[in-house]
């Protein structure tokens, strides 16, 4: 059976950003054609919340609307640098437990985060999405792998536009960030250009 994860971050006992959670809930399940699915808040107001500090609540379910959760405290990952790999045939559409072709790219890349460029467009990190500037502008590519609930927050608020990003566009930005559930605009660190290692 197919399994599914939320990675849903809590804040000071305040679930963040629910409504686009439980919206891309729906979408997997009506993608499959079961009208009926998980239901968040049920979930959550069962959970007695950490009321302080930064957590991770980590929902995996199934179509059968089964479903297992942890809350683990969270801070950001530290990356020294970045590698861009290809990969063509890649598709992570909904956000699938199943990480196995994920983690064997970055597996290969010696330590680096990985940047996945597929038909020669920049999409996604293994984990996040990604936010590339330029005069002053955030820009995330209209190629991504997985359409993340920070990135569908921050395109309806107007912090940030879409735009195709390609290995040859790709000069023409200055600094990145990675932002996804529980990385947002304000917190993401921003790295130079200069950090993804294999950029010519």
């Amino acid at each position: 059976m197919s399994l599914f994860l939320e990675s849903i971050k809590i804040l000071n006992g305040e679930i963040v950003l629910p409504e686009l959670h439980q919206k891309r809930v729906n979408s997997t399940f009506s993608h499959f054609g079961i009208s009926d699915n998980v239901n968040l808040e049920e979930i959550s107001d069962g959970i007695r919340l950490p009321g302080e500090g930064l957590f991770k609540l980590r929902i995996i379910y199934g179509l059968d609307q089964s479903y297992n959760f942890e809350i683990i405290p969270y801070t950001s990952p530290k990356i020294s640098d970045f590698l861009l790999v290809e990969n063509d045939e890649i598709d992570y559409t909904f956000k699938s437990a199943d990480r196995k072709e994920l983690e064997v790219m970055k597996s290969k890349a010696n330590g680096a985060e990985i940047i996945i460029v597929k038909n020669s467009r920049l999409t996604d990190t293994s984990y996040s999405n990604l936010l590339f500037l330029k005069d002053n502008v955030w820009f995330t590519p209209e190629s991504f792998l997985l359409n993340g609930v920070q990135r569908q927050h921050l395109l309806h608020s107007g912090k940030i536009r879409e735009t195709d990003i390609t290995m040859d566009t790709l000069k023409y930005f200055s600094h990145f960030k990675l932002i996804n559930s529980m990385n947002d605009f304000d917190d993401a660190l921003v790295y130079p250009l200069s950090r993804i290692r294999n950029l010519s």
